[in-house]
């Protein structure tokens, strides 16, 4: 069973992943500090591989796209989907 993620905990991953990429020293544990809430190394990979495999249900068609038109923030998830493709 995984962690609890706060929206601004999953705001601060996003943005932690752009800035650390995977030739970073360190990565992970840069990431997990830029998410604080005393997350682990171990739950930010966790975390991460998650996001990637529902990358996958979404491209394979699988799981509709997330967009609502009251919240535009969800819709911007679009980009970060184009962005896991290249990391």
């Amino acid at each position: 069973m995984g962690s609890i993620w706060t929206t601004k905990q999953n705001k601060l991953f996003e943005n932690a992943l752009a800035i650390y990429d995977r030739e970073t020293p360190e990565r992970w544990a840069n990431i997990a500090r830029a998410v604080g809430g005393g997350k682990t190394v171990e739950e930010v990979k966790r975390h991460y591989e998650a996001l990637v495999e529902d990358v996958k249900q979404i491209e394979s068609g699988r799981v509709p796209f997330p967009y609502n038109n009251n919240n535009p923030s969800v819709g911007s998830s679009k980009a970060h989907v184009c962005m896991l493709k290249y990391q």
